[in-house]
């Protein structure tokens, strides 16, 4: 289990040369596009997270109503 850990310990080299090469994949017009469509995907996740979280506590609290 520790060398899994140790697998994704990046150091500073590391994330430089994987933005590097993210850089010089997609280039640097794609990128910002790129960062903007992860940011929705993220915002659309927690908010799928807070709506299910919000029934389940009015699930929780009619049951306790009751």
């Amino acid at each position: 289990m520790l060398n899994m850990i140790t697998l994704w310990a990046l150091g500073t080299g590391e994330i430089i040369l994987i933005a590097l090469v993210v850089l010089l994949i997609f280039g640097g017009k794609k990128i910002p596009e790129l960062m903007r469509g992860l940011g929705k995907g993220v915002s659309q996740f927690k908010k799928g997270v807070r709506e299910v979280d919000d029934e389940i506590n009015t699930s929780l609290n009619d049951l306790e109503k009751k």
